[in-house]
Protein backbone atom coordinates (compact mmCIF):
# COMPACT_ATOMS: atom_id res chain seq x y z
CA UNK A 1 0.00 0.00 0.00
CA UNK A 2 2.81 2.40 0.91
CA UNK A 3 4.64 1.53 -2.30
CA UNK A 4 1.55 2.35 -4.36
CA UNK A 5 1.08 5.65 -2.51
CA UNK A 6 4.75 6.53 -3.02
CA UNK A 7 4.45 5.78 -6.72
CA UNK A 8 1.31 7.93 -7.00
CA UNK A 9 3.00 10.82 -5.20
CA UNK A 10 5.94 10.58 -7.61
CA UNK A 11 3.51 10.64 -10.53
CA UNK A 12 2.01 13.85 -9.20
CA UNK A 13 5.42 15.42 -8.51
CA UNK A 14 6.44 14.72 -12.10
CA UNK A 15 3.66 17.09 -13.15
CA UNK A 16 4.56 20.38 -11.41
CA UNK A 17 2.10 22.36 -13.54
CA UNK A 18 -0.71 20.23 -12.13
CA UNK A 19 0.52 21.00 -8.60
CA UNK A 20 0.46 24.73 -9.35
CA UNK A 21 -3.08 24.43 -10.72
CA UNK A 22 -4.21 22.64 -7.54
CA UNK A 23 -2.50 25.27 -5.40
CA UNK A 24 -4.27 28.03 -7.33
CA UNK A 25 -7.67 26.46 -6.71
CA UNK A 26 -6.86 26.06 -3.00
CA UNK A 27 -5.97 29.76 -2.75
CA UNK A 28 -9.25 30.71 -4.40
CA UNK A 29 -11.22 28.53 -1.97
CA UNK A 30 -9.38 30.00 1.02
CA UNK A 31 -10.06 33.52 -0.23
CA UNK A 32 -13.76 32.76 -0.72
CA UNK A 33 -14.08 31.30 2.77
CA UNK A 34 -12.27 34.29 4.25
CA UNK A 35 -14.54 36.68 2.36
CA UNK A 36 -17.60 34.95 3.81
CA UNK A 37 -16.10 35.12 7.31
CA UNK A 38 -16.43 31.37 7.85
CA UNK A 39 -14.58 30.37 11.01
CA UNK A 40 -13.07 26.89 10.83
CA UNK A 41 -13.26 25.86 14.47
CA UNK A 42 -11.50 22.81 15.88
CA UNK A 43 -14.85 21.02 16.06
CA UNK A 44 -15.54 21.66 12.38
CA UNK A 45 -12.07 20.49 11.35
CA UNK A 46 -12.44 17.30 13.41
CA UNK A 47 -15.84 16.52 11.89
CA UNK A 48 -14.60 17.27 8.38
CA UNK A 49 -11.59 14.99 8.94
CA UNK A 50 -13.81 12.16 10.15
CA UNK A 51 -16.14 12.54 7.18
CA UNK A 52 -13.21 12.61 4.75
CA UNK A 53 -11.88 9.40 6.30
CA UNK A 54 -15.30 7.79 5.88
CA UNK A 55 -15.55 9.03 2.28
CA UNK A 56 -12.11 7.53 1.57
CA UNK A 57 -13.18 4.14 2.92
CA UNK A 58 -16.41 4.22 0.90
CA UNK A 59 -14.44 5.21 -2.20
CA UNK A 60 -12.58 1.90 -1.98
CA UNK A 61 -15.90 0.00 -2.02
CA UNK A 62 -16.26 0.13 -5.79
CA UNK A 63 -19.01 -1.58 -7.70
CA UNK A 64 -17.41 -0.74 -11.04
CA UNK A 65 -14.19 0.98 -12.14
CA UNK A 66 -13.42 2.44 -15.56
CA UNK A 67 -9.91 1.62 -16.90
CA UNK A 68 -9.28 5.33 -17.65
CA UNK A 69 -10.59 6.45 -14.29
CA UNK A 70 -13.95 6.89 -12.61
CA UNK A 71 -15.96 4.42 -10.60
CA UNK A 72 -19.33 3.65 -9.04
CA UNK A 73 -18.96 3.47 -5.25
CA UNK A 74 -21.19 2.66 -2.32
CA UNK A 75 -22.03 6.27 -1.56
CA UNK A 76 -18.61 7.90 -1.23
CA UNK A 77 -20.25 11.31 -1.77
CA UNK A 78 -22.52 10.92 1.28
CA UNK A 79 -19.97 12.23 3.85
CA UNK A 80 -19.21 15.24 1.62
CA UNK A 81 -22.92 15.97 1.28
CA UNK A 82 -23.35 15.75 5.05
CA UNK A 83 -20.58 18.31 5.54
CA UNK A 84 -22.28 20.65 3.07
CA UNK A 85 -25.70 20.20 4.66
CA UNK A 86 -24.31 20.94 8.12
CA UNK A 87 -21.71 23.66 7.51
CA UNK A 88 -22.74 25.21 4.20
CA UNK A 89 -21.34 25.52 0.70
CA UNK A 90 -18.00 27.08 1.70
CA UNK A 91 -16.87 24.31 4.03
CA UNK A 92 -18.40 21.69 1.72
CA UNK A 93 -16.36 23.02 -1.18
CA UNK A 94 -13.16 22.96 0.88
CA UNK A 95 -13.88 19.36 1.97
CA UNK A 96 -14.53 18.40 -1.64
CA UNK A 97 -11.19 19.87 -2.67
CA UNK A 98 -9.44 17.89 0.07
CA UNK A 99 -11.17 14.70 -1.04
CA UNK A 100 -10.13 15.42 -4.63
CA UNK A 101 -6.51 15.48 -3.46
CA UNK A 102 -7.04 12.19 -1.66
CA UNK A 103 -8.46 10.54 -4.77
CA UNK A 104 -5.63 11.75 -6.99
CA UNK A 105 -3.16 10.17 -4.55
CA UNK A 106 -5.13 6.93 -4.65
CA UNK A 107 -5.59 6.64 -8.41
CA UNK A 108 -3.84 9.35 -10.48
CA UNK A 109 -4.58 9.55 -14.20
CA UNK A 110 -2.90 12.68 -15.54
CA UNK A 111 -2.86 13.84 -19.15
CA UNK A 112 -3.03 17.62 -18.66
CA UNK A 113 -3.07 20.11 -15.73
CA UNK A 114 -6.56 21.33 -16.65
CA UNK A 115 -7.76 17.71 -16.89
CA UNK A 116 -6.48 17.16 -13.36
CA UNK A 117 -8.70 19.99 -12.12
CA UNK A 118 -11.78 18.79 -13.99
CA UNK A 119 -11.38 15.16 -12.94
CA UNK A 120 -10.28 15.48 -9.32
CA UNK A 121 -10.87 18.58 -7.14
CA UNK A 122 -13.61 20.38 -9.11
CA UNK A 123 -16.07 17.44 -9.35
CA UNK A 124 -15.93 16.80 -5.61
CA UNK A 125 -16.00 20.51 -4.81
CA UNK A 126 -19.44 20.49 -6.40
CA UNK A 127 -20.62 18.69 -3.26
CA UNK A 128 -20.61 22.15 -1.73
CA UNK A 129 -23.63 22.99 -3.91
CA UNK A 130 -25.70 20.75 -1.65
CA UNK A 131 -25.13 23.31 1.09
CA UNK A 132 -27.35 25.75 -0.79
CA UNK A 133 -30.36 23.58 0.07
CA UNK A 134 -29.70 22.15 3.56
CA UNK A 135 -33.41 21.51 4.15
CA UNK A 136 -33.99 19.81 0.81
CA UNK A 137 -31.57 16.91 0.85
CA UNK A 138 -32.53 15.25 -2.43
CA UNK A 139 -32.47 18.52 -4.38
CA UNK A 140 -29.06 19.32 -2.91
CA UNK A 141 -27.78 15.85 -3.81
CA UNK A 142 -29.01 16.13 -7.40
CA UNK A 143 -27.46 19.58 -7.73
CA UNK A 144 -24.13 18.32 -6.39
CA UNK A 145 -24.09 15.41 -8.84
CA UNK A 146 -25.10 17.70 -11.70
CA UNK A 147 -22.06 19.86 -10.96
CA UNK A 148 -19.83 16.80 -10.76
CA UNK A 149 -21.26 15.47 -14.02
CA UNK A 150 -20.58 18.79 -15.78
CA UNK A 151 -16.89 18.68 -14.74
CA UNK A 152 -16.34 15.09 -15.85
CA UNK A 153 -18.30 15.70 -19.06
CA UNK A 154 -16.06 18.62 -20.07
CA UNK A 155 -12.95 16.58 -19.28
CA UNK A 156 -14.26 13.65 -21.32
CA UNK A 157 -15.01 15.75 -24.38
CA UNK A 158 -11.70 17.64 -24.36
CA UNK A 159 -9.16 15.15 -23.04
CA UNK A 160 -10.59 11.67 -23.60
CA UNK A 161 -12.07 11.95 -27.09
CA UNK A 162 -9.51 9.38 -28.31
CA UNK A 163 -11.26 6.72 -26.21
CA UNK A 164 -14.49 7.16 -28.13
CA UNK A 165 -15.29 4.29 -30.53
CA UNK A 166 -14.68 5.07 -34.19
CA UNK A 167 -17.52 7.12 -35.61
CA UNK A 168 -18.84 8.12 -32.18
CA UNK A 169 -19.01 11.79 -31.25
CA UNK A 170 -16.81 12.69 -28.25
CA UNK A 171 -19.83 14.51 -26.82
CA UNK A 172 -22.01 11.40 -27.01
CA UNK A 173 -19.20 9.24 -25.68
CA UNK A 174 -18.54 11.51 -22.69
CA UNK A 175 -22.25 11.93 -22.00
CA UNK A 176 -22.85 8.18 -22.04
CA UNK A 177 -19.73 7.15 -20.12
CA UNK A 178 -20.24 9.65 -17.33
CA UNK A 179 -23.96 8.93 -17.09
CA UNK A 180 -23.15 5.23 -16.64
CA UNK A 181 -21.02 6.14 -13.63
CA UNK A 182 -22.78 9.07 -12.00
CA UNK A 183 -26.46 8.22 -12.43
CA UNK A 184 -26.14 4.92 -10.49
CA UNK A 185 -24.02 6.59 -7.80
CA UNK A 186 -26.50 9.46 -7.46
CA UNK A 187 -29.33 6.95 -7.03
CA UNK A 188 -27.30 5.04 -4.43
CA UNK A 189 -26.68 8.25 -2.48
CA UNK A 190 -30.36 9.21 -2.62
CA UNK A 191 -31.33 5.75 -1.40
CA UNK A 192 -28.86 5.97 1.50
CA UNK A 193 -30.13 9.44 2.46
CA UNK A 194 -33.67 8.06 2.40
CA UNK A 195 -32.90 5.60 5.19
CA UNK A 196 -30.11 7.49 6.97
CA UNK A 197 -31.25 9.40 10.11
CA UNK A 198 -29.93 12.66 8.67
CA UNK A 199 -31.97 14.89 10.99
CA UNK A 200 -30.29 13.28 14.00
CA UNK A 201 -26.78 13.12 12.56
CA UNK A 202 -26.50 16.76 11.47
CA UNK A 203 -27.29 18.30 14.89
CA UNK A 204 -24.69 15.97 16.41
CA UNK A 205 -22.06 17.64 14.16
CA UNK A 206 -22.26 20.78 16.32
CA UNK A 207 -19.56 23.42 16.15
Amino acid sequence: MLDILRENVLTLLQNPTSLLALLGVLILIAAAIQARHVKLSTRILVNVSLMLALATVLHFLRLYHFPQGGSVTLGAMIPLLMISFRYGAGVGTLAGFAFGLITILQDPFIVHPVQVLFDYPLPYMSAGLAGLFPQRKFLGTILAFAGRFACHFVSGVIFFASYAPEGTSPIIYSLTANAMLLVPEALICCAILKFLPVERILPAMKD
